[in-house]
This record gives structure tokens, sequence and C-alpha cells, in this order.
């Protein structure tokens, strides 16, 4: 019973190049899938998440249902996971490859068909977007993308822009400069 628990019923080698490639196959899978599917995942992709991972398990550990075995798929994912972070942070390449780049979906309030064409979205999911982020509609948005990461990202148009502090109290200063010039000439 504790031989079962404790020694790899699999080579320790195939262990972990079975683990790598799963990892590859999953990486590859999730890039296909694109931006818009990390963006807006429902009710459904999380059953194809939780079933892919149930399918993918066999595939990993092989024969082997020692806890052993497991320790060393689960060393393996969170390694490779870890190498690939950090080569996406030091590897422009790498970062490109793996992540994607941005997706420009509005320009100068008006949505980029091709682009929404191309990602598989609505116009009204982009609705969505921009009232969750506070915006009232399409046309006072400047710039808007969609991140490798599946977060869009929307500019206001400068006169769509809120005022902060500072620009009140640089109005301030130019009404008191007003009030002064106009006390000065009575």
């Amino acid at each position: 019973m504790w031989s079962d628990l404790f020694v790899l019923q699999v080579p320790l080698l195939e262990k972990v190049a079975r683990t790598i490639l799963v990892y590859a196959l999953i990486m590859v899978l999730v890039r296909l899938g694109g931006k818009r599917g990390l963006a807006t995942m429902n009710t459904l992709d999380f059953v194809v998440v939780f079933l892919l991972a149930s399918v993918v398990e066999n595939a990993m550990v092989g024969e082997d249902n020692s806890v052993l075995g497991a320790a060393v798929s689960a060393v393996t994912l969170v390694a490779v996971n870890r190498a690939v972070a950090r080569l996406i942070d030091t590897v422009p390449l790498a970062q490109r490859i793996f992540e994607g780049r941005p997706t420009t979906v509005i320009e100068h309030g008006k949505a980029v068909q091709p682009a929404l064409r191309k990602l598989g979205m609505r116009t009204s999911e982009l609705d969505h977007a921009i009232r969750s982020q506070h915006g009232d509609n399409l046309e006072e948005i400047e710039h808007g993308e969609l991140t490798p990461s599946g977060q869009f990202v929307l500019t206001l148009k400068p006169e769509e822009q809120s005022s902060t502090k500072a620009d009140i109290a640089a109005l301030e200063r130019r009404l008191k400069d007003i009030e002064s010039m106009l006390s000065a000439r009575r």
C-alpha cells in the first residue's frame, strides 16, 4: 500500500515530458481561443475549462496514481509556468508570441468593425464594456482596445474627461486674476 503512494509508476522523465507537453497544448488552445474568450468567460466556458482539466489529466499522469507522481506533475507545472512568465517578462518576442498584441476596437468614437468581426464581438458587448467602465456611449471614447489579457482599455475624448482638482485650482487662480484686473480698472 505505501509503495503505491510513493513509488513512481511512470519514469520520472516521461512524467515531466507529459506535463510539459500538456502545458504547451493548453497554452496553444488558450491563445487560439483569443482575447475575447478571456474577457467574457460565461458558464459554458467554465464547463469547458473544467472538462478540459479532466480530459488532460490522464495525459499528464499516465498510469501513475502515486502521490509522488502527482507532486512531480504539480512541481513541473509550476516550474514551467514560472519559466514562461520569466521569459515573457524579459524577451519582447516571447511576450508577443505568448500574449499577443492589443486590438483596437474603438477609434474616434466609432467601433472598428473589422476588428470586432475578427474577435467575434458584437457592438452590444462593446457598449456593455463602455458602461462597465462608467462611460455613457461609444461616441465619447477617443480610443479603445482589447488587451491580450482580455481587458478593455478606454480613453475618453478630451472634452469628455473629468476635471481634476488641479484643473479646478487653475480655474480658480484665473478667476482671481480676472477679478484683480477688474478691481484695478475701477
